[in-house]
This record gives C-alpha cells, structure tokens and sequence, in this order.
C-alpha cells in the first residue's frame, strides 16, 4: 500500500513536470514571438518546483534511491550494515518528521491570511504547497519509520533483490 501511495505521488509529479514544461514553452514562445509572456508563470514555476520535489521524496525513499556513501557501508558485515541501515532510517524519521511538524503552523498561517505569491495579473495561493509539504514529509516519515519495521523484523530485502525488484 505505501508503494502505491508513493508511486501515485511520483506520477503526479511527472504530469507536473509535463505541465511546467509546457507552461514554460508557452511563456518563451510568447516572450520571443509576441513580446507577451505569458502572465503568472514565474509565480506557478516557484512553487511547482517546490511541489514536485516533494512528491517524488517518498517513493525515492521507499526504493532505496537516497544517495549514500558505500565506502564503510561495503566494508563493514551485516550486523554493522543493519545498524548503518537503522540509523539512516531514524535519522531521515525524524527528519521529516521535523520538517512536517515545523511547516505545519506556516500552512495554517497561509491558510488564514489567505497568502498568495505574485502581484498583478496572477496570483498563486501558498497553502497548497504548504501543505503539500507537510502532508509528503509526514508521509516520508512514515515511510522510514516502515523502513526500519521491516529492516529489524527481518523482512528488508536483501540490497541485491533489492536493484532487480525495483
């Protein structure tokens, strides 16, 4: 179920990406051919970077695509690289746990004041990506507190299957 949720996350993303890329070819083909770019797009662009980012947090995480460094992890035996794995996860938990928590009291602020970002012909609403925010930390969160679940009831796959299976 969490794959899933993740991978839904990561697709919404990559239609983002499409929409972005065509927002921005409109707004180039209108600042070269009409001298007339198209209105707000600066606006959405700032905060649909933001967004898809975060969306694609969660099924990095699920996957094992974080980057890391193998040079002691590679050197060290199972038991060592258990504990590397445990420690990894509860520091990411509590990370975006920290993240989420710390960017919900900015949402709700946007919220209330009804905050947008631009001036003029558009204006973009923060809340969305506020929350999104702190709804896909939460989720990430969860995802490594899972992680870890797994790793020490001895459910993980091996990182082997783990690059076939994925």
């Amino acid at each position: 179920m969490l794959g899933r949720v993740a991978q839904l996350c990561h697709v919404v993303s990559a239609f983002w990406v499409v929409v972005l890329a065509l927002i921005i070819f409109v707004d180039v083909s209108g600042r070269y051919l009409f001298n007339a770019p198209l209105l707000g797009a600066v606006e959405v662009i700032k905060n649909s970077v933001v967004s898809i980012t975060f969306l694609q947090i969660p099924l990095a995480v699920y996957r094992g695509g974080m980057i890391r460094t193998t040079l002691i992890y590679d050197a060290v035996g199972p038991f060592f690289q258990k504990n590397i794995r445990s420690f990894t996860n509860i520091l990411g938990l509590l990370f975006f746990l920290g993240t989420s928590f710390s960017s919900w009291g900015p949402f709700v602020e946007a919220w209330n004041i009804g905050e947008y970002e631009g001036e003029g012909a558009l204006r973009v609403p923060t809340y969305p990506v506020r929350f999104l925010v702190t709804l896909t930390s939460a989720f990430t969160a969860f995802i490594y507190l899972y992680l870890l679940y797994l790793d020490w009831t001895n459910q993980l796959l091996p990182e082997s299957e783990k690059v076939t299976n994925a």
